[in-house]
């Protein structure tokens, strides 16, 4: 099979059947599948689901598994060489999943690759990021990002200084619409469920960048994201310290013992100064 598309819901219904009817509105060629994972959402009646999209393979869990193990769920039975990874407030456009399969299939190195994401009204969201790394979160945490927005150095983090307009190689771009190598799934695991919410898709793209492969964005393959659907219904303070808290436990798992201790703890505090401040 050509592509497996993956979707996890959570109390989105309404904006995933919406998402659906964008998957197949626009003609794909070659077999793929959709599969969708249910987290217990209070909005889903799953006879009316069915009914409405009979061709879509569907996981219910009985609880809110998490976004890391619904994403597992669906990578466990998918059957694609390549499987797309789709948040439910999302839309693809014209084209869009053809040319995010044709790119992976022309770059036989790449262990994913993102789509450009758009909101609503037409403008850019700024969905990449670098690697987490030392520097670029102090940057982040002490203020000089914005004050230096185009920076590259300054600005590395949130990649303030890219325009969106060309296919690059990057470090992490947003998990609402990536579409994965199944092959380097193999190689390197799926998602790590410790990061239930966040971070995720950050620790499965580091692990696939040390090991080897790469990672890219693709500006023609456009999708129109809603956003934080999901997040927007747990309280702004919970999320943010959610985020702080994946953020340390991913400099525990990759960076500690790894870099210089004193460069280590400076960050780890840097963090936790933000989370202070900001939960």
């Amino acid at each position: 099979m050509r592509l497996s598309v993956a979707l996890v819901n959570w109390n989105t219904t309404a904006l995933l059947g919406a998402c659906l009817r964008s998957i197949t509105a626009f003609p794909f060629a070659g077999e793929y599948e959709i599969i969708v994972v249910d987290n217990n959402s209070k909005d889903f009646d799953e006879a009316d689901f069915r009914q409405q999209f009979p061709q879509v393979k569907l996981i219910r869990n009985p609880d809110n598994a998490g976004y890391a193990r619904g994403n597992n769920q669906a990578l466990a039975v998918a059957q694609g060489e390549y499987v797309l990874l789709l948040n439910p407030d999302t839309e693809v456009t014209d084209g869009a999943v053809e040319s995010l399969t044709e790119f992976m299939e022309a770059h036989p190195s790449a262990a994913a690759a993102g789509a450009k994401l758009i909101r609503p009204d037409g403008s850019i969201d700024r969905s990449l990021r670098s690697f987490p790394y030392p520097g670029a979160i102090a940057w982040e945490y002490l203020g000089l990002s914005r004050l230096f927005p185009k920076s590259r150095m300054f600005g590395s983090y949130r990649m303030r200084w890219f325009g969106y307009d060309k296919t690059i190689e990057v470090d992490q771009p947003m998990g609402s619409a990536l579409i994965l190598n199944s092959a380097a799934l193999k190689e390197i695991g799926t998602m790590d469920e410790s990061f239930p919410i966040f971070f995720n898709e950050v620790d499965l793209l580091y692990r696939a960048k040390q090991a080897g492969w790469n990672i890219y964005f693709v500006p023609d393959a456009v999708v129109v994201h809603h956003g934080a659907s999901s997040t927007k219904q747990v309280r702004r303070k919970e999320m943010v310290r959610e985020s702080h808290q994946s953020l340390l436990k991913f400099y525990e798992k990759h960076f500690k013992g790894r870099i210089c201790p004193i460069v280590y703890y400076f960050t780890i505090a840097c963090i936790r100064t933000s989370m202070l401040l900001r939960g």
